[in-house]
């Protein structure tokens, strides 16, 4: 599957989207520096879907997830709440067991057995952590991630004294612990990817390849890093993919098989994240 818009001036487009959703994140962060309150117990509406847990980047907050959130919850089926990990965090594992703790008190007030989680770059990490090597595919329905160095990224090397940084690298200790066996694994992963996203390095590291894991890429174009939890066009096929109903696991599952983006001409797009642009389920 791809998102696509067309090439010329694509790359001019995504970062002028970029510098716009910059500017409004910075007006928003200190809305979500502080944990959110939380209900003691949450009504579930009849035929409701699983409830969300939300996971915001590295050095970032639940600010970022404004848009998404709003969507999700638009239609009262879906409790929707986002998770602030310590912006003091150095080691993605920890935060990975204080999520299942998290992810283990939603269920209990939301009387839900399973939860869906989204999660922006390193916090789509760390909701891979967690289903994959804590047992959390048997309270994880679908992962999605936006922008998640699944295989590493080589971006801005001064950074490496930040340990959180180092396990985001090529054949880091993490990676390499993911990327070892998961049989079994029942959480379907769905992993949002951009030939745009500049923190991304090389392109194509937030694929998500693993021969146990039940996969699917979405190619995105036009969008950068910062705007994949803000376009209209990618909230729109997130909460597409969580009104899903999910299949029973394969025996047996097959690599995933690449899928080449597909280039169509679309009419411009409103969008509350930025300027017109144009950007559709291909």
């Amino acid at each position: 599957m791809a998102l696509s818009v067309p090439l010329s001036g694509a790359a001019l487009r995504a970062g002028a989207l970029e510098v716009v959703v910059l500017g409004g994140h910075l007006l928003l962060y200190p809305t979500g520096v502080r944990q959110e309150k939380r209900e003691k117990a949450v009504a579930a509406p009849p035929a409701s879907r699983p409830p969300v847990l939300l996971l915001h980047g590295f050095t970032d907050n639940r600010s970022v997830f404004v848009l998404l959130r709003r969507a999700l919850g638009a239609d009262g089926l879906r409790h929707v709440e986002a998770y602030n990990y310590s912006p003091f965090t150095r080691d993605l594992r920890v935060t990975a067991r204080h999520l299942a703790r998290r992810v283990d008190e939603l269920c209990e007030r939301t009387g839900r057995e399973r939860v869906d989680l989204v999660g922006h770059s390193l916090g789509g990490l760390v909701g891979r952590y967690f289903v994959q090597r804590l047992g959390g595919d048997a309270r994880v329905r679908t992962l999605i991630t936006l922008g998640t160095p699944h295989a590493g990224t080589r971006v801005a090397p001064f950074m490496d004294a930040h340990p959180l940084v180092r396990q985001m690298r090529p054949g880091s200790e993490v990676l390499a612990e993911l990327a070892g066996p998961a049989p079994g694994c029942a959480t379907r992963c769905v992993a949002f990817w951009s030939e745009f996203d500049a923190v991304m390095s090389p392109v194509g590291t937030a694929r998500l390849e693993h021969p146990d894991l039940r996969v699917e890429n979405v190619q995105v174009t036009g969008i950068g890093h910062l705007a994949l939890p803000a376009h209209p066009a990618v909230i729109a096929a997130v909460r597409r993919t969580l009104d899903e109903p999910v299949a029973a696991p394969r025996t047996e599952v097959a690599d995933p098989a690449p899928v080449p983006p597909t280039q169509a001409t679309t009419p411009p797009a409103t969008t509350a994240a930025g300027p017109p642009d144009a950007a559709s389920v291909a």
